[in-house]
């Protein structure tokens, strides 16, 4: 599994944020299409019958203020014992028959908080998914294709989203 952008990569879904466990919400993405996940959210549509996806309540901030953000998440939790779950957001799925519909996903970034050229790719490639412009199996070809226990490094998460959304078609 890799985070890369708004994305936790499997070698069999994208899921958009972290991948959920037991109960928790959450949105899965795979070749067959979009599938939010969750107690009492639960659907499923193929691509076809997906008009857009978009996120909302994503924490943005520049790398600067991301690192001291978690460097005082961190320092509250040691000394108050408070840890807490990672940020939620929302995912808007906007489908044929069922008009939008809204999902929560929890952040798999490391404090929940994605730099603004991270968030904008990631948005971009929603849109490209969408469109059928970059399909999921170039998602998951890639992460079957990488060491499992070797995660890419900022600079390798960014050069990917920008291959990704590059305009090719």
């Amino acid at each position: 599994m890799a985070m890369v952008g708004l994305f936790w990569i499997t070698e069999d879904a994208v899921y958009v944020g972290a991948e959920p466990t037991g109960t928790a919400s959450g949105v899965r993405l795979t070749k067959d299409g979009v599938e939010t996940l969750g107690l009492g959210q639960g659907r499923f549509w193929a691509w076809d019958d997906v008009r857009g996806l978009d996120v909302q309540d994503v924490a943005v901030r520049s790398t600067a203020r991301r690192l001291a953000s978690m460097a005082f998440d961190s320092v509250y939790a040691m000394v108050t014992g408070d840890g807490e779950l990672p940020p939620a957001f929302t995912v808007r799925v906007e489908t044929e028959g069922d008009g939008t519909v809204e999902a929560t996903a929890l952040a798999a970034a490391p404090g929940g908080i994605h730099t603004p050229d991270e968030y904008d790719l990631s948005r971009t490639l929603l849109t490209r998914l969408t469109s059928g412009a970059t399909p999921v199996d170039e998602l998951l070809t890639w992460r079957r294709d990488e060491p499992e226990d070797v995660a890419p490094t900022r600079d390798q998460r960014l050069a990917l989203l920008r291959r990704w959304t590059a305009a090719t078609d």
